[in-house]
């Protein structure tokens, strides 16, 4: 599939701001399965400065400045992202979960030690019983670790519910897991709690899904949003697959990664710091369009990102 991506994100401040500095990752990864066409991002009012950097979990990453008075700042990403299925994944074929676990913790330098970094506690993800005994239910003993990260991503689609009015970006993990609802946000860090408590790697994914408007009605401009999901080490054999607890699937074709990390810290769409008094409302628009072949053969736009 062939997407034209289009994430919109304004600032109001109730004070003017005099100086801002911000780090925007709103870039399409490329990998084995995804690549990108092309990137720009335009920020309004004009930065002073603009560079850019790979961070060190590979996402792509804008640093601006802002050294004049404004009230509102428009931040807008436009790409266009080629993405393949997922290949198939035989559940019978990967490993234990048990050795996994223990392969990811080695002493020496493997693959598997190398994922075994995304096992440890995190800014927003830590281990902890509550979430080794819930997670105990999908990994018994010796059972393949693809077959019990999908019996886990199924249940906490079926036990938790979606509520945005539940949870905020500073919600603790444990108060979304106590209280069983949230966005995708809190169900891909409760995902990630629970293997990491039983000490296994897994990390945070974020990008956009392709929504689909009910029979009938039209797509609505901006209606779109970002979307989190995460991915779960399977040994060095296999790799990592990822899983959508909200929406009970493993991510394919309509599925765009943006960012990885730890948790929601590591990839941030924008993040930032600004000299001023007062508070601030925040509006965001989103809009993932499927695009044909012979739509796709257009020109990029004259600035394109340096990344790609």
């Amino acid at each position: 599939m062939i997407y034209e991506v289009k994430h919109s994100t304004t600032y109001t401040y109730e004070e003017t701001v005099s100086i801002a500095h911000h780090l925007a990752r709103l870039a399409p990864r490329r990998s084995a399965r995804q690549s990108c066409e092309w990137h720009k991002v335009t920020v309004d009012p004009k930065p002073v400065t603009e560079t850019e950097h790979v961070d060190y979990f590979g996402n792509a990453v804008l640093f601006f400045a802002i050294s004049r008075a404004h009230r509102h700042l428009t931040v807008t990403s436009s790409s266009r992202v080629r993405v393949d299925p997922a290949p198939a994944m035989n559940e019978a074929s990967a490993p234990p979960w048990e050795t996994v676990r223990d392969a990811s913790r080695s002493n020496q330098l493997t693959t598997d030690a190398e994922a075994g970094e995304f096992s440890y506690n995190s800014p927003l993800v830590s281990a902890s019983p509550l979430f080794a005994d819930y997670a105990r239910q999908s990994f018994t003993p010796q059972r393949s670790i693809l077959e019990a990260a999908r019996d886990l991503n199924a249940r906490l689609h079926r036990e938790f519910a979606f509520d945005p009015k539940a949870t905020d970006v500073a919600t603790p993990v444990e108060k979304a897991f106590q209280q069983r609802r949230g966005v995708c946000q809190d169900f891909a860090h409760v995902f990630i709690a629970c293997l990491r408590s039983l000490r296994l790697p897994a990390r945070y994914v974020s990008g956009y899904l392709e929504t689909v408007p009910p029979p009938g009605k039209p797509r609505l401009a901006g209606a779109d949003a970002s979307h989190a999901w995460a991915s779960v080490w399977c040994g060095a054999g296999i790799g990592w697959a990822d899983f959508d607890p909200t929406n009970n699937c493993q991510p394919s074709e309509r599925h765009i990664t943006v960012a990885q990390g730890r948790d929601f810290f590591d990839v941030s769409p924008l993040r930032g710091v600004v000299y001023g008094t007062g508070e601030h409302t925040l509006e965001v628009a989103v809009d993932v369009i499927p695009v044909t072949s012979s739509q796709a053969a257009g020109a990029p736009p004259a600035r394109e990102s340096a990344f790609f």
